[in-house]
């Protein structure tokens, strides 16, 4: 167990939230979230009677589908489960984020789009995971593509090189450098792969 072993507690609530990156056959990709809510008890509800113990509170999907430069070109939204019978309401206007670009300004796009009372929160908290995920599905498969086709052409495909070609696609070392513990100017990392960023000793 990673954690220190904890003081004695009750759980109370689960979040689950799984995201899955699929390429497609049309060479388009789709990022795929569920997002679950569950209690350990049950309690009544306005709209709903009583939500049963691990009945779900929330349940939702959301599904982007972007091509290779980032750019959604649809988006769904699903609420199956809800505290509210007006929620299922939000879903359909997360098809307004067809046309943005996953990159920087993302999210302040997003809440353009779907922000406020147009919106849902905990399907809006999913974008960001989703992005993240955007990025480690299209790029990392794009390079490896690359790579695949430079080994067919005799060129050396190792892993290291696989691993430098997705460095390119993120932007290179002066968009990732210091950006975590890995990526620290004077770390390990940085002083194999670009000794000439290295501030270390």
């Amino acid at each position: 167990m990673p954690l220190s072993p904890p003081a004695p507690r009750e759980a109370l609530h689960t979040r689950t939230i799984v995201i899955n990156g699929y390429r497609r056959d049309d060479g388009l990709y789709d990022i795929e979230a569920q997002l679950t809510d569950t209690k350990t008890y049950s309690f009544p509800n306005e709209n709903r009677g009583t939500i049963e113990a691990g009945e779900p509170l929330h349940g939702m999907w959301m599904r982007l589908t972007v091509d290779e430069d980032m750019r959604i070109v649809a988006a769904e939204a699903a609420t199956d489960y809800a505290p509210y019978g007006i929620c299922p309401q939000a879903a359909p206007n997360f098809a307004r984020l067809e046309g943005l670009v996953i990159g920087k300004g993302f999210l302040r796009a997003v809440n353009q789009a779907v922000g406020g009372t147009v919106g849902c929160t905990h399907l809006r908290e999913l974008l960001q995971q989703m992005a993240t995920t955007a990025y480690q599905t299209i790029k990392p498969a794009r390079a490896h593509r690359e790579i695949a086709r430079a080994a067919a052409g005799d060129k050396a495909a190792s892993g290291e090189s696989l691993d430098a070609r997705i460095s390119q696609h993120f932007g290179g070392a002066p968009k990732i450098l210091n950006t975590c513990l890995a990526y620290s100017s004077d770390g390990p990392v940085v002083r194999q792969r670009w000794p000439h960023l290295y501030t270390g000793r």
